[in-house]
């Protein structure tokens, strides 16, 4: 599937030992956590919900977050399910 979003990045939390919720999370978490952010728009993080299969998506208040923990993440490491859930969330 080939979704053009310009200005779209995807980020994943570089911080190991904890999100920056304050949420403890081991390896198998922290990889299915995932931030976007579209131009200067507002970041949002998406959480996949095991559950339900459904990725959450909320979005972060910058006061309260340090984007600073966030590193780049490649398209190629995000899930084919949050990349249709991303193309529905930015539509141009």
């Amino acid at each position: 599937m080939s979704i053009t979003m310009s200005g779209l990045r995807v980020f994943v939390d570089s911080a190991t030992e904890t999100s920056p919720v304050g949420i403890g999370v081991d390896d198998t978490v922290a990889k299915q956590v995932f931030y976007s952010r579209r131009g200067n728009g507002p970041i949002y993080r998406w959480l996949y919900e095991e559950s339900l299969a459904h990725w959450r998506v909320r979005r972060m208040n910058s006061a309260d977050f340090n984007t600073h923990k966030l590193s780049n993440a490649s398209w190629k490491i995000v899930p084919e399910t949050l990349q249709a859930q991303l193309g529905a969330h930015y539509l141009d």
